[in-house]
């Protein structure tokens, strides 16, 4: 008997036989060891079916309170329960007077969600939000609760885990003082423009994105320009971009009321680094959204292949957003060992038409894109295995901790990780 139980966009039914919401870790950790097959369901805004179980689904909702959040006494990281959304963990980091280095485009995500698989936000200088964990509280799959540290042993394996490793109860993130941005929208930039001089652009604030519909395979919809208050923010006038002449939501013709403040006014990190605001969706779910994160020195040829596929990929997408990531060393972080440029899309709820486009745009691609873990792909296990140089290193170490597979699903043996 299925659970009446959905991921956020709707395309994906769970399996599980039941949800369980452990009250405390002890219990969790009972659980753990008592159960065959275990997978970890948290804000359910995975487009795959990474976190779908045929066993027992655990739910870390009881587990996620506010006063579990604890600012070390250097101040210079903060505890959380993983299960906690980066938007609710706000307030009480703005009561110490602290911030995160960067966000996601949503504040809607769990931590723990968002730093197992390779999630991230924008910015030259800003790795994916994994990079930001000093360390992890787990339990593993024979039930004992174990802490990795910055510095320990295997530490980037067990970062972007994918789950695979064991139950995520805690997260130690680094904070920094808190800080204000400011946050421009442009309007008119050209591809060519852009890509004749793409490191000046995407270095035109702390955080730049590229809208486009790709209705039009020369002009970019939107520059989404992020930059801290003291961090002069680059004027785009020479990539033909003019300042909007109002509010924007990505997607032209929509309410903009859920997107954060723009227009240059300068508003807390928090208010500005996400797209959109905690207090709205910014959509009804109805979509599908895939990923690909190529090196950076490959953007100009990625980006190349996606204008001379403009109409079919137009046909099916609502918007793409083109940012770009700073390198780290987390085994299955899609920027591992590169500096990279994430290639989003955001499709309209046609599952059989876009996976049936998506061979053709991954093959369009360069080969050494890598798939984001919670959007949709259709590359082969052995392809996406061949494009992260640590692969066996993680697998053999997942077979260490979890001999039996207790974490182990159908995506985890589609890509060869069973």
């Amino acid at each position: 008997m299925s659970l009446d139980l959905t991921n956020w966009a709707g395309n994906i039914q769970f399996r599980a036989r039941a949800v369980l919401t452990p009250p405390a870790v002890d219990e969790l950790r009972r659980v753990v060891a008592s159960e065959r097959s275990i997978r970890v369901v948290g804000s359910r805004h995975s487009f795959t079916d990474i976190a779908d179980t045929d066993g027992v689904l655990i739910s870390l909702e009881a587990l996620t309170r506010a006063d579990d959040i604890v600012v070390a006494p250097d101040r210079a990281t903060v505890r959380v329960p993983a299960g906690i959304r980066y938007g609710d963990l706000v307030p009480t980091l703005e009561r110490e007077g602290l911030a995160l280095h960067n966000l996601a485009s949503l504040p809607h995500i769990s931590v723990a969600g968002a730093v197992q698989t390779g999630t991230h936000g924008s910015g030259d200088r800003a790795g994916s939000l994994a990079t930001q964990v000093a360390a992890l509280e787990l339990v593993t799959a024979s039930g004992d609760l174990v802490t990795i540290t910055r510095g320990d042993e295997d530490f980037a394996g067990y970062v972007v885990g994918l789950g695979a490793l064991g139950v995520v109860t805690h997260v130690h993130l680094d904070v920094e003082p808190a800080y204000d941005v400011a946050q421009t929208v442009y309007e008119g930039v050209t591809w060519d423009a852009a890509l004749a001089d793409f490191d000046t652009l995407t270095s035109a604030g702390d955080s730049v994105s590229l809208f486009t519909r790709w209705a039009d395979a020369d002009h970019i919809d939107q520059v989404w320009v992020k930059a801290r208050v003291g961090h002069a923010g680059g004027d785009l006038g020479r990539f033909g971009g003019t300042p909007a002449d109002g509010p924007r939501h990505p997607l032209p013709g929509i309410d903009p009321t859920p997107c954060t403040a723009q227009g240059g006014e300068p508003g807390r990190w928090f208010d500005r680094l996400p797209h959109f605001r905690l207090a709205f969706m910014p959509s009804s779910g109805e979509e599908l959204q895939s990923e690909y994160l190529v090196p950076r020195r490959d953007a100009h040829a990625a980006i190349t292949a996606l204008r001379s596929l403009a109409e079919p990929i137009s046909a099916l997408l609502l918007v793409c957003e083109v940012r770009t990531i700073a390198a780290d060393d987390l085994w299955l972080s899609g920027a591992s060992g590169t500096e990279t440029v994430g290639l989003h899309f955001t499709w309209r709820p046609d599952e059989l038409g876009v996976r049936a486009f998506l061979p053709t745009l991954e093959h369009a691609l360069p080969r050494n894109a890598r798939p984001h873990w919670g959007k949709v792909f259709t590359m082969p296990g052995d392809e996406v295995a061949r494009r992260y140089p640590e692969w066996e290193r993680f697998a053999t170490l997942r077979r260490t901790l979890d001999p039996t597979g207790r974490f182990t699903n159908a995506y985890l043996d589609r890509v060869g990780l069973g």
